[in-house]
This record gives C-alpha cells, sequence and structure tokens, in this order.
C-alpha cells in the first residue's frame, strides 16, 4: 500500500514538475504576444485620432469654399457624404480583420478623392485661393495627410513585428492555443489610402 502510494506521489510530483516548466516556457511568450498586441493597438488608435483629425477639418473648409463657390453644391455634398461614410465606420483594434481594415481603407480612400475635388474647385476662383482662412486649412489638411502616412506605415511595422514572433516557433504554439490571430496591413492601394494630391500653394515659383 505504502509503495502504491508512493508511486501515485512521484507520478503527480513529476506532473507537477512538467506543468510548472511549461508555465514557466510559455508565460514570457504569452506575455510578449500581449505587449505586442497592445503596440498594435496603440499604433491603430494613433491612425484613427489621425484620420478624425482630417474629418474636423473638413466642415470649415467646405464653409469656407462655400462663401466663394456657392455653385460647387454637388461637390459639397459629396465630401460631406464621403466624411460621414468614413466617420461612421468603427474597428475593434483587438479584433481587427483583413476585411474590416479594406472597408476602413474604402472609405477613406472615397473621402480622399471627394477631398481632391473639393481643392480643385480653388483653381476657379482666385480670390479663395488668395483667403488666409483657406490657405491656413489647406495648411492644416497637408499636415494631417502626412501624419496620417506615417500613422499608417508604423501600424504596419507594429503589425509586422507582432506577426512574425506570432508565426515564430515556438511562439506559434502559445499564440494557437490562446487565440492570437493575424493582424492585416494597410496596402498600396491606387486611391484608396494615398493622401490627396493637392496644391497647396507653396509650390507656385519654384
Amino acid at each position: 500500500m505504502k509503495k502504491g502510494c508512493l508511486g501515485l506521489s512521484s507520478t503527480v510530483l513529476v506532473l507537477l514538475g512538467i506543468l510548472v516548466v511549461l508555465a514557466l516556457w510559455a508565460i514570457p511568450k504569452y506575455n510578449g504576444l500581449v505587449k505586442q498586441q497592445e503596440s498594435v493597438e496603440k499604433a491603430w488608435g494613433n491612425v484613427e485620432n489621425q484620420y478624425q483629425r482630417r474629418a474636423d477639418l473638413i466642415p470649415n473648409l467646405v464653409e469656407t469654399v462655400k462663401g466663394y463657390a456657392k455653385h460647387e453644391q454637388e461637390t459639397f455634398e459629396k465630401v460631406i457624404q464621403a466624411r460621414a461614410n468614413a466617420t461612421s465606420i468603427k474597428i475593434d483594434p483587438s479584433n481587427i480583420t483583413p476585411e474590416d481594415l479594406q472597408k476602413y481603407q474604402a472609405a477613406q480612400g472615397e473621402l480622399t478623392s471627394a477631398l481632391s475635388r473639393l481643392i480643385a474647385v480653388s483653381e476657379a476662383y482666385p480670390d479663395l485661393k488668395a483667403n488666409e482662412n483657406f490657405k491656413e486649412l489647406q495648411s492644416q489638411l497637408e499636415g494631417t495627410e502626412n501624419r496620417i502616412t506615417v500613422a499608417r506605415n508604423d501600424f504596419n511595422e507594429e503589425a509586422r513585428t507582432y506577426n512574425t514572433n506570432r508565426r515564430s516557433f515556438p511562439t506559434n504554439i502559445v499564440a494557437s492555443i490562446f487565440g492570437f490571430g493575424e493582424k492585416p496591413y494597410f496596402q498600396a492601394q491606387e486611391g484608396a489610402d494615398k493622401a490627396p494630391k493637392v496644391d497647396f500653394g507653396t509650390s507656385e515659383g519654384k
């Protein structure tokens, strides 16, 4: 009887030892994935902030252009609708899918195109181009477009670091067990994720 108890105790101790070793091995892998996932989510937050900054500039820009180009109503309506579509899309960065990101990019791309058409309107209205408020809004828009590009690139880099680690052995085992999914990237699609080609007046005379 004592031998049986001793044998059972030894088996339990061995199993406990194995579990402890597995835990010591898995915990750093798990924590590393969590940290990298949080970095991806933070980078996504920066992307959203910059796109929101652009969206916040649009109402004032539209109103300023309206003051000089009242007959461009169709252009104004397209910009306003594109802005509404773009800002209506909400994404959970902890569970972002390629389909989510593609839809988000497409909506932002439509807004980019609409903004490009709005800026082009100023070419037909010299007084509008000379308006200080209009020039200031254009300058802010240009800066925001640059920050959007940087934020997207930063997101892609964070996602790439996370995905590389997630697929690497033996971290991929932990990732599979605990459901760490792959993160999508911003893709360089024609007209869908590029800053609008606008002339802010700063290149004249160069």
